[in-house]
């Protein structure tokens, strides 16, 4: 069996607040979906790193934001947003998340063209 250990970490209030939803229709812990999807990411890393395969990397990064879709795309030899949304799915990763100011941008530029 594993040992386990606590750690502290932060998260935002209305994720928390959505998971513990989650958690308690499906009479299971926070814990325990954190521990499944850590495991998962953890497990599926080592697999791409093993196999020398940097698509699931390319990927992560993107997730976290810290690539831009073209970038990624490019990376993974994709040519449309689509093929990259349909692997960040089987990938069963998160897409980034924009900034307050970027989609404050975007929204302005859309008003701009209804007006």
């Amino acid at each position: 069996m594993a040992s386990t250990v606590n750690f502290t970490g932060s998260v935002d209030r209305d994720l928390l607040k959505r998971a513990k939803v989650i958690a308690a229709k499906t009479e299971t812990s926070v814990n325990a979906l954190f521990n499944a999807e850590l495991r998962y990411l953890v497990e599926t890393y080592e697999s791409a790193e093993r196999s020398h395969n940097q698509n699931f990397t390319a990927l992560l990064n993107f997730s976290l934001g810290k690539i831009d879709d073209l970038t990624t795309m490019s990376t993974l030899g994709v040519d449309s947003e689509e093929d990259l949304f349909l692997l960040m799915a089987q990938a069963r990763l998160p897409m980034p998340r924009l900034s307050a100011a970027s989609t404050e941008e975007m929204a302005d530029s859309l008003s701009k063209l209804v007006s």
